[in-house]
């Protein structure tokens, strides 16, 4: 489906929901999030939203019945996140948080630094009571991440993790190691490599279009930390992605002075090194 085509199917999926949600007398808001509320939609983007329910509607109210108005559903489950997750007939995912509006649109000032709304007008599809809007329009502007403490997060964080990564190398569990790296250890790196370069726009999905954000030096030491969960391949990954965490931590300490503590670094190196 081309581009244009599946960001139209999206828009008027979007204007559909907003149909049905004002029709509906149990909803009170609806809020969208994601790529969409971004101005980032494409073929590929799902609808994501909150659904805000009367207090005293939740129980009668039918998710899957609902969004099936959208369109027909292949599939219709709770994920293990408790999200409704959905795939309509198109292919085109959704995932709709089913909330009690009472106490669920007062906690949506708590997303700050969670969450980006930079058209909260536009995210807002319905709202009963004028709640849903006052509350989205605080999440208008991003706050980037506090520079030193947040690198000196990561920087520990990295310290920690790529010791895990070595214990568990050396006892073998390669597919464990590829797990530990590439869903826990690679979005730190992205993100303290986010930090130094000063391109936070997508730091809450550190390798979202990180082709065009990131040098290509970057990208580069990004690629050399991967790996297919083969022995060898992942010692070599392991030892490239400790590499670029040290690379990225003394860059940090250079420019914000952070504790870095040299001697466990070079034991982990010691282990990494080891574990051929």
């Amino acid at each position: 489906m081309p581009v244009h085509s599946a960001c139209s199917a999206l828009d008027d999926r979007i204007a559909r929901l907003r149909q049905l949600a004002h029709a509906d007398t149990r909803l009170e808001g609806v809020l969208l999030y994601g790529s969409w509320t971004m101005g980032e939609a494409d073929a590929h983007s799902d609808v994501e939203a909150y659904l805000y329910i009367d207090d005293d509607r939740l129980a009668d109210f039918d998710g899957s019945a609902f969004l099936a108005q959208l369109a027909p559903l292949h599939l219709a489950y709770t994920n293990m996140y408790g999200i409704l997750a959905v795939v309509f007939d198109d292919l085109m995912r959704g995932e709709f948080h089913l909330t009690p509006a009472g106490p669920g649109i007062d906690e949506v000032p708590t997303w700050q630094g969670m969450v980006h709304l930079p058209r909260p007008d536009d995210a807002v599809l319905l709202d009963r009571t004028g709640r849903l809007t006052r509350a989205a329009r605080q999440l208008a502007a991003f706050q980037p991440p506090e520079s030193v403490t947040t690198a000196q997060q990561l920087t520990y964080e990295l310290t920690n993790w790529t010791l895990m990564l070595a214990h568990v190398l050396a006892r073998g569990e390669i597919a464990r190691a590829h797990a530990l790296l590439h869903t826990v250890i690679a979005p730190q790196q992205l993100q303290l490599c986010r930090l130094l370069r000063d391109s936070t726009a997508h730091w809450l999905t550190p390798s979202r279009a990180l082709e065009l954000d990131l040098p290509t030096a970057d990208r580069g030491r990004y690629v050399a930390t991967t790996a297919a969960a083969h022995d060898q391949d992942m010692r070599t990954a392991a030892r490239n992605s400790w590499r670029w965490s040290r690379d990225l931590a003394a860059e940090a300490a250079d420019r914000w002075t952070i504790d870095l503590p040299h001697e466990l670094h070079e034991q982990i190196n010691s282990l990494l090194n080891d574990a051929r």
